[in-house]
Parts: structure tokens; sequence; C-alpha cells
């Protein structure tokens, strides 16, 4: 299964990505590291099933990637 990280939007509720964990749970993924700088997660989460995470007005979920400078 596809990582991804999801972040709380500025300026959203703390529950709002306690829920965004919960639904994570549910929809049949694993959270693989909770950060301690940023409020996210990274959750190892079925690709079909990121629109659900993606509804929330109060959460950004992105892909998870190489990143690399030049």
């Amino acid at each position: 299964m596809p990582l991804y990280n999801v972040t709380l939007k500025q300026d959203s509720p703390p529950a709002e990505l306690e829920k965004a964990k919960d639904d994570a749970r549910s929809g049949g993924g694993t959270i693989k590291h909770e950060y301690s700088l940023i409020k996210g997660f990274t959750v190892e989460y079925p690709e079909d099933n990121v629109t659900i995470l993606e509804s929330s007005e109060h959460i950004h979920v992105e892909a998870d990637g190489n990143v690399s400078t030049q």
C-alpha cells in the first residue's frame, strides 16, 4: 500500500487530526509515524480509499515520496 502524509491545515481544530487518524484506521490504514514538530502523521493506506481522507476540509493529504535538492 502507498504511504500518505496527512497534516492539519492552519487554524483547524486539533480534534480534526484525531478524527483523520480514526478515519485512516477504519479505512484499512496503518499509521506509520506521528510527527512531533508539525500536526500530522504518515499512514500506509489503500490507494482506492484515499478520497475518504481527502474529503476533510481540515486536513491536507499528500502522497509520500522522495525529496531532493539539486
